[in-house]
């Protein structure tokens, strides 16, 4: 566990550099980017994230008060019964690589606008432990080299200009996801015994693993995964 949690301190650096990246977007275009605490237009809804972003979620997750984490698990079981009932073996660990990524699209349907289960009042209660994915949410995503990883954008932000057009937007996206994909590797390697390049989960099922008691190398014998076991 003890190198669990130094992969987790290191990922925890690597997501400061990407807040760090979106302060620079706020200050270079604070009138085009709406993006402000208490804006939960993006909180809604299903979608995956990695094990790494749910293992440190869980780490924030159980240092909340007995009475928070009541009222979250509860509205995680209205989560776990609708899944249920289109996948009835999805299970502990939740871990959704056993079926064809084709088939997540059932249990996260784009109409879906379902609030996070860990919003209260407008305002994440783990916002400084949230996935990868929530902070790079809202601004396209073009690499210092000019590379275009992502060119989709928060329809709340630039309403009047194109953001792919203004440099000062840019970040070293191609650094930033190679290094998160080398710690979920080591991550994999710690837990699992073995070098995985992706295990995939929901925020409201990360809030239900046990990274500690749970026989991860024991599931991982017995369950044929759908995913491509190393990075090539």
């Amino acid at each position: 566990m003890k190198n669990m949690n130094a992969i987790l301190r290191k990922y925890a650096d690597l997501l400061g550099e990407v807040d760090a990246w979106f302060a620079r977007c706020l200050e270079a275009c604070p009138a085009e980017i709406s993006c402000r605490a208490g804006c939960a237009e993006c909180c809604r809804g299903l979608f995956d994230i990695t094990l790494l972003d749910a293992c440190l979620l869980k780490e924030g997750f159980d240092r909340l008060d007995a009475a928070t984490r009541q009222r979250v698990l509860g509205r995680v079981a209205g989560h776990l019964a609708r899944m249920r009932m289109l996948w009835p073996e999805f299970d502990a660990p939740y871990v959704l690589n056993y079926r064809p990524e084709g088939e997540w699209e059932e249990l996260m349907p784009d109409e879906d606008e379902t609030p996070c289960v860990l919003l209260e009042e407008g305002r994440c209660l783990l916002y400084a432990y949230r996935p990868m994915t929530c902070r790079l949410h809202g601004i396209p995503h073009v690499d210092v080299s000019g590379e275009v990883i992502f060119d989709e954008w928060c329809t709340l932000n630039f309403p009047s200009v194109d953001p792919l057009r203004i440099e000062s937007l840019s970040g070293e996206f191609c650094r930033i996801f190679d290094d998160e994909l080398k710690l979920f590797q080591s991550f994999t390697t710690q837990l699992l015994n073995q070098q995985l390049s992706e295990l995939d989960t929901f925020i409201p099922t990360a809030l239900l693993m046990d990274f500690v008691g749970f026989d991860w190398r024991g599931w991982l014998e017995k369950t044929p995964l759908v995913t491509n076991p190393t990075c090539e």
